[in-house]
């Protein structure tokens, strides 16, 4: 039988497709990651949701024209937390974020193994564009880079405020949120705008990263790795998880792993043979994808991030 995260509720109906009959859990708190505007911009906007794919089912939540990015934070109960803690980066293609399939489900998966969960609404695409602080970086992705590092900085400064252990604190992306977690994980040592307060004084270096499903890392005219993702020695251990079938091509994630073990890094890569893109934590039919889970949770609880006696 298939396997199911344990934070929604499913009917079966007439043999057909499953419905999703839960609303999502509530954060604990939301956490705002600038005082005041965020670097260049003009507004304070949390975002519009998008309406509901009418053949997604379960359905789920995409909330575009984000300019004021916070953190949704999730706690697993008091007597559970182990101290670490994973960012998530929801994907989108950096037009909206998908809040709940690549955010709060995983939240939750999270929790379920004692880890603190911050689920990242990071700044989205404008109708607009504007000219780029850093012209090699594609033009979308500067201020998502922007958020995490601002988003690891914060968490790192209050991390005792949650109970977090501040040299465990790591991120996961999907899809474009797995593009922005790989930019996070290896551009650290340089901040993408111009530090603010003593949050910006803060490591904002992940130490850990589990990129799922990353979109675009490979420079489409060279067939490389992207020269903006600065791999070294001090990039940290990362986890991998693609599908063979996927038209957002798993060689993003070979090349990211290549380059990892050409440095000395700690990395593991799993691809299913099917499995497709967007799944997040839900199932696909005729595919085995949906496990990656277990994987991460085995990968987690060998580097003694999750707890060892809960099953992911």
């Amino acid at each position: 039988m298939r396997r199911f995260n344990n934070t929604w509720l499913f009917l079966l109906v007439a043999g057909s497709s499953l419905c999703s009959l839960v609303e999502a859990r509530e954060p604990d708190a939301v956490i705002d990651l600038w005082e005041q505007n965020a670097p260049g911009e003009t507004t304070r906007e949390t975002g519009v949701k998008l309406d509901q794919r009418a053949n997604e089912n379960p359905p789920a939540t995409r909330i575009k024209d984000i300019t004021r990015p916070q953190l949704y934070l999730f706690q697993p109960p008091a007597e559970k937390r182990n101290g670490t803690a994973v960012l998530i980066f929801p994907g989108g293609g950096y037009n909206y974020v998908v809040a709940d399939k690549e955010g709060s489900e995983a939240a939750e998966w999270l929790n379920s193994l004692g880890i603190t969960a911050f689920v990242a609404h990071y700044r989205t695409k404008e109708s607009k564009p504007r000219a780029q602080a850093d012209a090699s970086l594609p033009p979308s992705s500067e201020r998502p880079l922007q958020d995490g590092q601002r988003a690891v900085s914060l968490v790192r400064k209050r991390s005792a405020e949650w109970g977090i252990k501040p040299d465990r604190i790591g991120v996961i992306g999907f899809s474009a949120g797995g593009q922005a977690a790989a930019l996070i994980s290896t551009r650290f040592e340089e901040r993408a705008y111009a530090a603010a307060d003593e949050v910006d004084q803060v490591s904002c270096r992940p130490d850990f990263s589990m990129l799922i499903y990353p979109w675009r890392l490979v420079d489409e005219n060279t067939g490389e790795l992207n020269k903006v993702l600065t791999i070294n020695k001090s990039t940290p251990p990362t986890l991998m998880v693609h599908a063979h079938n996927d038209h957002a091509t798993p060689i993003s994630s070979i090349l990211f792993y290549t380059a990892l073990k050409k440095n000395g890094v700690s990395g593991e890569l799993h691809i299913y043979e099917n499995g497709g893109h967007g799944y997040g934590m839900r199932p696909v039919e005729d595919s085995h994808v949906d496990t990656w889970p277990d994987r991460a949770a085995d990968w987690l609880r060998q580097r003694s991030l999750a707890n060892p006696n809960t099953k992911g």
